[in-house]
């Protein structure tokens, strides 16, 4: 984790080739958010991938033992199919961790991002990609239906019947296509362009006050599962309860006076 400013870069390293993520990625997560959330100095945070490529999504080699142990248990089954399902609720867990992080959380995506990494990005309030950027659900494509947050969280960013077609077809959708969807707000034409322009947009966020951006995440988070008027009734309660800082009265005037500028004939 690196800090410049308010804004902390975290870097996934994964366990094998490509980023590939296994117990110890998974594992970190969560920790190192926590730890930003509660540092009052982070405004934004930046996930990025080390090297060339966000991740090709789950270390295999971390993740089929616990398949081969369902498939060879014999007599003991169900306890090895308990020990898959807790496994999976822990990923689960640390991927939820990022969109409950009262930080804004800016996904940076160069190379692929492949299956656990895909449902990784989804759970990120922004995501910004280099022109090289690869998306795949492919969970389709090895027999299995993505179960950590993609189905659920996809829909609501590109809608649904864009996530059934990556979900249902597993093929890749590259930068482009991806702005198209919404899936990414911004396109960098190469890495060397991402990661600076992931780190202004982190910045940007980061100059408003910390309980205006996690009111902002909050509210959003909770508004998808409300009706308007029941959202707006929960914007009311927030306005309400977090009080701006001192200092909000004379903000507003300077914000008038440059209004009234900008409006002189």
């Amino acid at each position: 984790m690196d800090l410049d400013g308010a804004v902390a870069t975290v870097t996934i390293t994964g366990t094998a080739a490509g980023n590939a993520l296994g117990g110890a990625a998974f594992g970190a997560i969560p920790a190192t958010l926590d730890s930003l959330a509660a540092d009052d100095r982070v405004g934004a945070i930046v996930l990025r991938g080390a090297g060339d490529t966000f991740s090709v999504g789950l270390d295999l080699r971390w993740y089929l033992p616990a398949y081969r142990r369902v498939e060879r248990s014999g007599d003991e089954r169900a306890a090895a199919r308990r020990a898959l399902h807790r496994q999976t609720r822990t990923l689960q867990r640390a991927v939820t961790a990022v969109e409950e992080c009262p930080v804004p959380v800016v996904a940076a995506v160069a190379g692929q991002c492949v299956g656990a990494a895909l449902e990784l990005v989804t759970a990120c309030d922004l995501r910004i990609a280099s022109a090289d950027a690869v998306f795949i659900a492919a969970e389709v494509d090895i027999g299995v239906v993505a179960d950590l947050g993609l189905l659920q969280r996809l829909p609501r960013i590109v809608g649904a019947g864009a996530t059934a077609d990556l979900a249902l077809t597993g093929r890749e959708v590259d930068a482009a296509e991806a702005l198209r969807l919404g899936l990414v707000s911004r396109v960098a034409d190469e890495p060397a362009v991402l990661y600076p322009l992931a780190a202004a947009t982190a910045a940007r966020i980061a100059r408003a006050e910390r309980h205006v951006t996690a009111g902002i995440k909050q509210v959003l988070r909770a508004s998808r599962d409300l009706s308007v008027e029941q959202g707006l009734a929960l914007s009311a309660v927030w306005s309400a309860a977090f009080l701006p800082s001192t200092g909000f009265a004379d903000r507003l005037r300077d914000r008038m006076a440059t209004t009234a500028e900008r409006s002189a004939p």
